[in-house]
């Protein structure tokens, strides 16, 4: 009777809401990582898909070269990326403090382009297999699709990282030391906190975001250069719906992209591409400042 009403077997349906669940935990991981650059430090990181992309490359040379498989790699790719992070914001976005946004969005694109031109030049286009875990490998059969452990390993690690994301700078005390740093630096520095180091850490931090999402992409895309420029102009889009800078809008947007966009892929096949684009341009019509994005 289903099949009748909707034209197609349910299964269809069930199985691209599941598969957009999953693309909707990386939209929600990397837009999260965007969200804290932006909120906290008001930098457009156009090299978020490069660090992406970082992240995933550092899981395939920690596990050549020095024997870390993908666990060890979960903790340490994003805690390299990370530390790359801090030198780039140390050496580079310092010294744009206090000028027009559009230069720190000009510098982090050409950061990007160099970071995956020096890649192509190294690794070449094409795509470099990872497997995954041997725990995560195999699935189980839901009736109306085989669901992978690995992918729904994905959509858990996900949440799991978003909401420690959302506790620690909504909840803590460092979290309202940066918020009050973004409001008024000088005023928090004359209490003795030390807020350069601060916006340091919290870039480092949402560099560290983009590097975890690529490790948990490795074993689903192939590693490539260009994975992260596949990436990024949707994951902008994901922020600017969601409101940019706003955490909660970040996630929350990201995981509902990723189920509209596999309901599309359902019911309008080819708009399936360019749905997330069209609800941005309906958002900023109706609420300029995003879904959760507070008015200028």
């Amino acid at each position: 009777m289903l099949t009748d009403l909707l034209g197609f077997p349910p299964q269809v349906l069930f199985g691209q809401l599941l598969l957009g669940l999953i693309n909707g935990a990386f939209y929600a991981v990397l837009s999260l990582g965007l969200a804290v650059i932006f909120g906290l430090l008001n930098i457009v990181n156009f090299a978020h898909g490069a660090l992406y992309m970082l992240g995933a490359f550092a899981t395939l040379g920690l596990m050549k070269f020095f024997g870390i498989g993908y666990w060890g790699a979960l903790i340490f790719a994003p805690l390299l990326v990370g530390i790359v992070g801090i030198v780039i914001e140390r050496l580079l976005l310092r010294r744009l403090a206090g000028v027009d946004h559009l230069y720190g969005l000009l510098l982090t694109f050409g950061l990007a382009l160099v970071l995956e031109g020096t890649f192509v030049k190294l690794f070449g286009a094409s795509g470099i297999p990872y497997s995954p875990p041997a725990q995560l490998q195999g699935g189980i059969n839901l009736g109306f699709m085989f669901l992978p452990w690995y992918r729904g390993w994905v959509v858990v690690a996900s949440l799991i990282v978003c909401a420690a994301t959302w506790y620690l700078f909504e909840r803590t005390k460092i979290g309202a030391y940066l918020r009050a740093g973004t409001e008024n630096p000088r005023l928090l520095q004359a209490f003795g906190v030390n807020v350069p180091l601060l916006t340091t850490l919290a870039y480092g931090y949402g560099v560290a975001l983009a590097a975890f999402a690529g490790v948990l992409a490795a074993p689903i895309t192939q590693v490539n250069p260009l994975m992260g420029s596949n990436l990024i102009i949707v994951v902008f889009a994901v922020v600017v719906i969601g409101g940019m800078g706003s955490i909660v809008g970040a996630v929350v947007t990201g995981l509902a992209m990723g189920v509209i966009e596999g309901l599309t892929k359902v019911f309008w096949p080819e708009a399936s591409s360019t749905v997330i684009f069209l609800v941005m341009a309906i958002v900023l019509v109706l609420r300029p400042a995003g879904l959760f994005g507070k008015a200028a």
